[in-house]
């Protein structure tokens, strides 16, 4: 990659609906060797896709937990289990596992505190893996990617 491919990413980043056209202009290039640079950049995986930015309130989302999890039982297949089931859940928007503890961060987003103290309960700590589970309330989002 060199400075215009960064420059092409940033300004998607930006704005993923720019036209091939603005997004020229904005780089500095005309709209055929820019969209081949755009090409370039989606079959080489850097750049991997396309998405609205979504209000949380909005769509119904508006309570946002950070839940540390930690699990009791390291056998690869009870591991692989609760990864699998806990992707499936809709109120989670993203999984981590982690190096050292906890083991999984989750960021769930769910509509009210009592939702998600439905979801912490009957689907996190209801897994029999788990043995421990911290819970962190987003007060505020300060920067998003």
């Amino acid at each position: 990659m060199d400075d215009l491919d960064r420059e092409i990413v940033y300004q998607l980043q930006q704005d993923g609906r720019l036209s091939n056209v603005e997004l020229a202009k904005r780089v500095g290039l005309t709209p055929p060797p820019c969209l081949r640079r755009v090409k370039r950049l989606e079959d080489a995986g850097i750049i991997t896709g396309y998405r609205a930015r979504v209000d949380p309130v909005a769509a119904g989302r508006g309570v946002e937990v950070v839940v540390a999890v930690e699990i009791g039982v390291n056998n690869l297949s009870t591991v692989e289990e609760f990864e699998d089931t806990v992707q499936s859940y809709d109120e989670v928007v993203e999984f981590r596992r982690m190096f050292g503890r906890p083991d999984y961060f989750i960021r769930v987003a769910v509509p009210d505190h009592e939702a998600y103290e439905r979801f912490l309960i009957t689907k996190v700590m209801g897994h029999r893996a788990v043995s421990r589970v911290d819970s962190h309330l987003t007060m505020k989002r300060l920067k998003e990617e």
